[in-house]
Parts: structure tokens; sequence; C-alpha cells
């Protein structure tokens, strides 16, 4: 505070109001000698600006008492009291010298020292309200950087669980199809180049346009195809349009994963999944019929999607199940939270 660069006009406007105060309690009649105006006023501002500018001097040297364990400004302000206390000796010093104060010096010290301590006290709370003031904006400061490191490192994370239990399937159906049948071999590897392209160069993304997602989506479903057939029916009503719509990268291509990997894909019992726009929500849907013997889960993939969409939104993704349907609802993006979160 006290290196502002408007602190001339603070310490005329202080003494300004330290004087009118005094002349307004008739604190004047005090003093042992009876002063000009003009030179009371001067003797006010020249306390002031010794008080201000002492503070000012002090404050920059405070770096090197840094070894003494006390509160930065509990030491500035003791410190601060020998130089009020010095101005006040040479304030009243001065006036012995030109005004003869005779038997009034020692009031007229008391008073001196009582303004110069008053001032010094009301300009260090004035100091503290501005240091806490900024200590807190820091601290709020420090605390959003930390915060959005720790998010995007989680969402990294999350973001990197997609990619080896997909890959892992993948060559699984490619195994069998390369011995069956070389030419749905082919196009299954030209579709999971499509699939890998997508994810390879999204890797750092946090959102996508719809159309590309929905693109990437075309061609996963095409490889759930070959691997499931007839047993897996996909129904995807989600419009590929032109627009402002963003998603999370594989956001729907997880959700239909999550739904084979928990419910029975057979000919007696395919499973349907469904995927439609709801308001402001894009919906997966599928029928439920677990696993007589449920795989291992850890339900890291509702995690990630919730997770995900709580750091690029602040609203987590819906999941309920009900009527023997299991249904996600995920929140739409628009372009203003894509700008916001890359």
């Amino acid at each position: 505070m006290f290196t502002n660069p408007y602190r001339y006009l603070f310490i005329l406007l202080l003494a300004v109001y330290s004087y009118l105060n005094i002349l307004f309690t008739e604190g004047d009649k005090l003093f042992g000698f009876r002063p000009s105006p003009l030179l009371f006023f001067g003797i006010i501002l020249g306390m002031v600006y010794l008080i201000w500018e002492g503070n000012r001097l002090i404050e920059k040297r405070l770096s090197i008492l840094q070894s003494i364990r006390v509160h930065p400004l509990l030491k500035f302000y003791l410190i601060s009291l020998f130089w009020v206390l010095m101005i006040g000796f040479a304030v009243t010093g001065i006036l012995q010298i030109t005004h003869q104060l005779s038997e009034d010096a020692f009031l007229t010290l008391k008073l001196s020292l009582g303004f110069a301590f008053r001032v010094n006290l009301f300009l260090h709370c004035v100091n503290a309200i501005v240091y806490f003031m900024n200590q807190s904006r820091v601290n709020q400061l420090e605390k959003e950087g930390l915060l959005k490191e720790t998010a995007e490192a989680r969402f990294e994370a999350l973001r990197n669980q997609v990619n080896p239990h997909f890959l892992f399937n993948s060559f699984n159906v490619l195994n069998t199809l390369v011995h069956k049948d070389p030419d749905t071999a082919s196009k299954f590897i030209q579709q999971l180049s499509k699939v890998y392209r997508y994810l390879l160069n999204n890797q750092t993304s946090k959102v996508v346009p719809l159309k590309s997602e929905l693109e990437f989506l075309d061609a996963y479903i095409f490889l759930l195809k070959i691997r499931f057939g007839e047993n897996l029916q996909i129904q995807n009503e989600i419009e590929n349009t032109v627009g402002q719509n963003y998603i999370a990268p594989a956001t729907l291509q997880m959700l239909i994963e999550n739904a084979i990997k928990h419910n029975i894909v057979s000919k007696a019992d395919p499973l349907q999944i469904r995927l439609f726009r709801n308001g402001e929500y894009y919906v997966v849907e599928n029928n439920v019929q677990l696993k007589p013997v449920p795989e291992e889960s850890t339900n890291t993939g509702l995690r990630n999607i919730r997770q995900r969409y709580e750091f690029l939104c602040g609203e987590n993704a819906v999941i309920v199940q009900s009527d023997g349907k299991f249904v996600v609802k995920i929140p739409i993006l628009d372009v203003e939270d894509e700008n916001s979160n890359r």
C-alpha cells in the first residue's frame, strides 16, 4: 500500500482530514502555542508525509528480517513505532526551538506522539486490509490453478482408459476374421483404421463436433456388426447435423461397449441399443438382459463419462434403470462449453 503511485494524493487527503478533524474538536487549543492555520496544517502535513514515507522505506527493507518468525504485518508495525517515536520527538524539538514552548513542551510532545501514533495505526490498519485482500486473491488464483491442473490430469487419465480395452477387443475379432473371411477382415481393418485415426487425432481434444463423433461411431458400429451380426441391433437416431453441438470423444462408443459388456448378446436374446436426442441430452438406451455370470467390473466406463462431463460442463451424465431399460443421458455441449475447455 505504501508504494502506491497515488500515495502523495492520499497523504494530502489524510492531512486535510486530520486538520479539519482537529479544528472541529478544537484540539489545536491544547498545544502550548497558537500557530497560524497555515503553519498548523504544514505541521500536520509534514508529520503524515514522514510517517507514510518512513513506512514505505521500512516495507522495502522488511526482507532483511525474514529470519524473525513473526507475522510480517506485526513485524512491520512494531518497527514503525520506533520511526513514529522519532517523528514525535523531532517535531516537538523543532517547535521548542522555534516557539520557546518552555513548560508546555511535555504537553506538546504528548499531543504530537498521540497524533503520530494514531495516523500510523490507521495506515497500518488499511495496509492490513489491503494485504489480506491481496493474499486472498493470490490464494484463490492458486486454488483455481491447482484445481484446473488436477482436473486436466484427471481428464487425461480418464481419456487414456478408453483405448486399451477397445484395442484388445478389436484384435480378438480381427484374429478370428483373418482365418475365416479375409475379405471381411480387410474391410474390418479399414474401419478399424478409421476408428483409431479418429482416436489418435483427438487424443488431445476434450470435445469434438458431433458430426465427427457420429462418423467415428459409424465405423465402430460396423466393427460390432461384424463381431455380433444380428445378435446386436443398434438404432442410431441422432442426426448428423452441422452445428455448434459438441461431445466428448468416444462417449457414445463407450456407452455401447458398456451395454455389450454387461448384457447377453445372442440370437435368442438380441441386445437392442438405441441412440437418440431428447431435449438437451443425447440418450443411449438398451434393454436389460444381464449376463448370468457378470463380468468383473470396476464401473470404470460410466464413472469415466460422468467425471468427464462434470469437468467439461459441471453437469453429470444421468443414469436411469427402470422397466427393463438402462438409460444414460449425456448433456449436449454447445460451442461456449467447447471454447471454455480448450
